[in-house]
């Protein structure tokens, strides 16, 4: 740790720091300094060391100025004097903002190595797995490292195949299936019981409350999750309207948070591991794996969320993994250095995207089928974007065609009143226009409405005669047309699709599980 008497000093140091190469974890800044206040030193410091934790000290009459500097310079806390006694008010944000940084920040060399080409669909894939899942690596690119081509050739016996993922202890896996990959970074894959009293399909934010509230109040829980813990909203690069983070928190940590509290509680957690089928034996409920492994419990929450949803738009398929993007994509951001990206969609997914892309990307060009970002974005995320001087709306227009060899080169646009087309290059495609039900796996046995949603509740008012409820009392709040199973977040239907919103019926449908549990 480093001290310095004024923003001045502070600065040199920081120069000093950078030229003999080291790394900033966190600045502790005051407000009030002798020539230059905290936010004008913090603006500076940024711009050397822009991935270092930002915490400012502020008195009561500097609550302003902290408000302010959250925008100014992405601020990540901010502390009222007096934080006494430190052990509780000031070391463990401390603590907190540095365990943040280690999950965020690359690597070393001689961490997990990912060699490949950023156009390998295969390559994309191990990346975006390695990344939502919080497990640092760092990516070597053979087109630009000779080095890099030599450990592919050596890695897959001179076949040159993509990726190989090298890890520390010397071993390595070549094109690796999303299992393997998991079990040798350490991931769960196989749960530790055969019977829980609680089965969680689904590792989104109400998936993750459900798991925390369930093994909180005594349930033996496990979790399975098909990708990665957080869901779409993993993928997030900042929610900024989720109460108690007045500085925003991404999606991806807001998961890791979760899955330490729920693992801590003495949650079960499977990553990469699918359901293939639910099913019932009297009032046993039978989840089945894509290993072909059973589990049964007393009670299920189904939380399975949402499926991005895909488009025909030709080229779309050919290209994907190779410049086009379901998503955020947050592992392929910094790929895109000084490129024109483009980010299709105008809710607040495509929104939070476009806004980290700006970070790297020389352009990016946000286009939407409407007249403006209004209809379906938030305001405070339409203010930062009209402020971001390398982010355009094309609006009125839809994508026709994308283009190029190898990868994505070009992108066919047309507006939508003039029939006009137009061909722009674009060095990546970012889509995000919507999501479908992931429920499927449980069509045959719990009444769903046309779009494939969950019926609970009153709602089952609705359902065909095949999937009345029979039962002698009235379904309790989430529960679906089958008693003990029940639905939780975006998969319900009519459900308000925010994190919050997921979250509190993640946790509510424990509590129903407890009623339920007490008529059995």
């Amino acid at each position: 740790m480093l001290d310095a008497g004024s923003g001045a000093e502070a600065l040199e140091a920081v120069e000093a720091l950078k030229a003999r190469g080291d790394t900033v974890a966190l600045f502790l800044v005051d407000q009030r300094m002798p020539s230059m206040t905290g936010t004008e030193f913090l603006v500076e410091a940024r711009k050397t060391y822009p991935d270092a934790k930002r915490a400012l000290l502020t008195a009561y009459a500097d609550t302003d100025a902290a408000i302010s500097a959250i925008n100014e310079v992405d601020l990540d806390h901010y502390l009222m004097k007096p934080w006494d006694p430190p052990e509780d008010n000031l070391y463990p944000i401390l603590d907190d903002l540095l365990d943040d940084w280690v999950a965020n920040t690359p690597a070393p060399f001689d961490g997990i190595r990912v060699v490949g080409t950023t156009w390998s669909p295969a390559t994309h894939d191990v990346k975006d797995f390695l990344a939502r899942n919080q497990v640092p690596y760092r990516f070597l690119d053979i087109e630009r490292d000779e080095d890099a081509a030599a450990i592919v050739d050596a890695g897959s016996d001179g076949a040159g195949s993509i990726p190989v993922v090298l890890f520390p202890d010397g071993t390595s896996l070549v094109q690796p299936e999303r299992r393997a990959l998991a079990e040798q970074v350490g991931l769960r894959t196989e749960a530790d019981n055969p019977f829980y009293d609680l089965i969680i399909i689904g590792g989104g934010p109400a998936g993750l409350a459900g798991a925390v509230y369930g093994a909180s109040e005594g349930l033996s829980t496990v979790m399975v999750e098909a990708e990665a813990p957080g869901g779409q909203a993993g993928t997030s690069s900042r929610i900024e309207n989720y109460l108690g983070f007045p500085a925003g928190v991404s999606g991806g940590d807001l998961a890791r948070r979760a899955v330490t509290q729920a693992t801590r509680l003495g949650a079960e957690i499977l990553s990469a591991t699918a359901v293939t089928e639910v099913k019932t034996e009297d009032q046993i409920k039978v989840v089945t794996l894509d290993t072909g492994d059973q589990l049964r419990c007393h009670a299920l929450i189904i939380a399975s969320g949402m499926a991005l949803r895909k488009l025909s738009v030709p080229g779309y398929e050919r290209y994907e993994g190779a410049g086009v993007y379901y998503g955020a994509a947050l592992s392929e951001a910094a790929s895109y250095k000084d490129r024109h990206v483009f980010v299709i969609g105008g809710a607040n997914s495509a929104g939070q995207a476009a806004m980290l892309f700006a970070r790297y990307a020389s352009t990016v060009s946000m286009v939407v089928r409407g007249e403006s970002l209004v209809a379906k974005m938030s305001t405070y995320l339409i203010d930062q974007i009209d402020a971001q001087p390398n982010i355009e709306l094309i609006a009125n227009t839809q994508v026709v065609a994308v283009e190029g060899e190898e990868r994505v080169e070009r992108i066919r646009l047309k507006n939508n009143s003039t029939d006009e087309e137009t061909v722009q290059e674009a060095a990546a495609i970012f889509i995000f226009v919507g999501a479908v039900p992931h429920s499927d796996f449980v069509a045959h046995l719990v009444a769903r409405n046309e779009r494939g949603f969950i019926y609970t509740g009153p709602d089952l008012v609705l359902a065909s005669e095949d999937f009345r409820w029979t039962e002698g009392r009235d379904p309790l709040g989430l529960e679906t047309s089958v008693p003990g199973i029940f639905a939780a977040g975006d998969i319900r239907h009519d459900a308000i699709r925010r994190v919050a919103s997921a979250v509190g019926s993640g946790s509510v449908a424990v509590t129903l599980v407890h009623q339920y549990l007490d008529t059995v």
